[in-house]
């Protein structure tokens, strides 16, 4: 039988997913408008330009190889990173002028970019300290 902490811990994890996911689910209402009006009008896309790095970082966080325990921080953050990358792709796809549409991709390409040097830099730092603790040392 788990322990009152155990259960009160992931209880906590699950409303917290919960309470994310409806987060993630908020700019529903602006996409619609936007797909009706066929324009993004004046809104911003920058806010899901960074909310999908703050998904990718915490979704690779939440893996398995990386932090035991953390599997509901991966599942709602690989949830938000498809939502972030859909309202991306229709913001892009919307936008009012050539403007918008030659800048959004790149900065989008940005974005993976910076995530993908943080994991980079993390796992070499990481393989650096395993090394040095001899756990890849030969027998």
């Amino acid at each position: 039988m788990d322990s009152l902490y155990d259960i009160s811990c992931f209880a906590a994890g699950l409303a917290g997913n919960i309470f994310a996911l409806a987060l993630f689910l908020s700019p529903v209402t602006t996409f619609k408008r936007i797909l009706k009006a066929k324009s993004t009008e004046r809104f911003d896309g920058l806010p899901y330009l960074l909310s999908l790095l703050n998904c990718l970082i915490c979704l690779w966080y939440g893996l398995p190889w990386v932090a035991d325990g953390r599997l509901l921080v991966a599942t709602v953050n690989g949830t938000g990173a498809v939502f972030q990358l859909a309202y991306i792709c229709l913001f892009i796809f919307y936008a009012d002028s050539r403007k918008t549409r030659t800048v959004g991709g790149p900065v989008l390409v940005m974005n993976v970019q910076v995530f993908m040097r943080v994991f980079v830099f993390v796992l070499l730092i990481l393989l650096l300290l395993i090394r040095r603790e001899g756990r890849f040392a030969d027998p």
